[in-house]
């Protein structure tokens, strides 16, 4: 069988002295281990699963960094069972059924389990999974994926339902501070030899630059230490800021936080938060988002939360998606914030979008209903004949340029899709079609009593 690089098993045999500090101080055990307490603390579910070697199929879902591979590592080490590692991104389905066939010869043979990692398990498409299910299903393998996408959008509901799903939090500061601390005294698999030390705000620096990501903490500190003069031991703020070159913000513009930060975004326009929209903008911004994607969702809002209560929203939407065209970033940012802090502050009204809904339901129930024979036009003489468009009233010759008619099919007659809401300027609509419906109602009482 060719078998998948060993991810882990290479690692331990190695000489890891060339290898990344992330890698050479990935823990070794559950001691070693820092951070998710909340899966990894004293009698917690996956802790005694992993000290008695009992564990059942999971997938380990958190952001880059806070230690899913780390946990994959401690658990190759403690395991009984053989530990096959496999990478969504490098291996296919012929590698999958390779190690199928090895599982299922060692558990018939050897009365021996394998645990399957799969690394990025949301890269897998979903034949790789369907290939996977059965597997997982008869117990001949027990999967572990580790994946930084919410499983529930990525991963097949048959194969999710066969896993335990634990979820891994953002490292706290207090855990990088004690990793780059751990990285420094460390003088077998990190920088103990050198003697060297962190200022208090290169520290700092260290632990706000990480945003929660142990790897990208131990890869600025090792990035400063290899750059620092040969004389020096103490690592001051400007070697991490050299290190680190400039800030990463935590978002994947294809992944889950994208979905998170737009979603913040929204409703912090919805709940007229103009503080906090213009900063999850910036975040977006910041983050290299296409600004024609944020002005969508702004264009979509106009309409949705704003509606008529404030006509002017929608206008100003669609007119910054020109601006932004025109200008370009940086400078359409102004634009782009000046929209969001106008949605945010304009008065909201959602009548609009449930009207939609509501007119959208019965033409999807009601099926195409034929259109009233008054409302049709009739160019011709036999369209005329046949009754089209036969007393038909104009409005513009009533007075108030209005007049009682029947607009819906026969079979909606009544229906009341739209009911503006008192905010803004909708208000005076809403006064307007009261008065209109309160004189359909008086023009056709029976159709009230009814």
């Amino acid at each position: 069988m060719k078998k998948q690089p060993d991810l882990f098993g290479a690692a331990a045999r190695r000489d890891l002295r060339h290898a990344p500090l992330a890698e050479r101080m990935r823990p070794r055990d559950l001691d070693e281990f820092v951070g998710q307490e909340k899966i990894l603390g004293p009698n917690r579910l996956l802790r005694r699963a992993i000290e008695g070697d009992r564990l059942p199929s999971m997938l380990l879902w958190g952001p880059p960094g806070c230690g899913k591979t780390a946990l994959a590592s401690v658990i190759a080490q403690r395991t009984g069972a053989l530990f096959e590692a496999f990478s969504a991104v490098m291996g296919g389905v012929k590698e999958l059924r390779e190690i199928f066939a090895e599982a299922t010869l060692q558990r018939d043979q050897q009365s021996r389990r394998t645990v399957l990692f799969v690394d990025e398990i949301h890269r897998l498409n979903k034949g790789q999974q369907d290939v996977l299910l059965p597997h997982v299903e008869r117990g001949t393998v027990i999967l572990i994926g580790a994946t930084t996408e919410n499983p529930s959008f990525e991963v097949i509901a048959a194969l999710l339902s066969r896993c335990r799903v634990f979820v891994l939090e953002p490292l706290g500061d207090e855990h990088i501070g004690q990793l780059v601390e751990r990285a420094l005294a460390d003088e077998k698999r990190g920088l103990g030899k050198r003697g060297l030390q962190l200022s208090d705000d290169a520290r700092d620096m260290v632990i706000q630059a990480a945003q929660g990501d142990a790897r990208r903490a131990l890869n600025t500190l090792e990035a400063a230490a290899e750059y620092l003069d040969p004389k020096a031991s103490i690592i001051d703020r400007q070697s991490i800021e050299e290190a680190a070159q400039h800030k990463t913000l935590l978002y994947d513009r294809a992944g889950d936080e994208h979905y998170n930060v737009i979603s913040a975004f929204i409703k912090s326009l919805r709940g007229s938060d103009p503080d906090a929209a213009v900063y999850w903008m910036n975040r977006m911004l910041e983050a290299g988002e296409d600004p024609r994607f944020i002005l969508r969702r702004m264009i979509i809002f106009a309409s949705e939360d704003v509606g008529n209560a404030d006509p002017q929203a929608l206008q100003l939407a669609t007119a910054t998606l020109t601006a932004h065209e025109f200008v370009g970033l940086p400078e359409s940012g102004l634009c782009l914030s000046q929209l969001a802090c106008y949605l945010a502050s304009a008065p909201k009204s959602n009548s609009a979008l449930l009207a939609y809904a509501r007119s959208r339901k019965d033409v999807r129930d009601q099926g195409a209903l034929p259109v009233p024979k008054h409302l049709l036009n009739a160019p011709t003489a036999l369209m005329r004949k046949l009754g089209y468009g036969e007393a038909y009233r104009y409005p513009h010759d009533f007075e108030g340029h209005y007049v009682v008619e029947n607009y819906l099919p026969e079979k909606l007659q009544g229906r009341s899709y739209y009911e503006p809401s008192e905010q803004g300027a909708e208000l005076a609509i809403r006064e307007r079609l009261e008065k209109i419906r309160a004189h359909i109602d008086k023009e056709n009482p029976e159709e009230e009593e009814e």
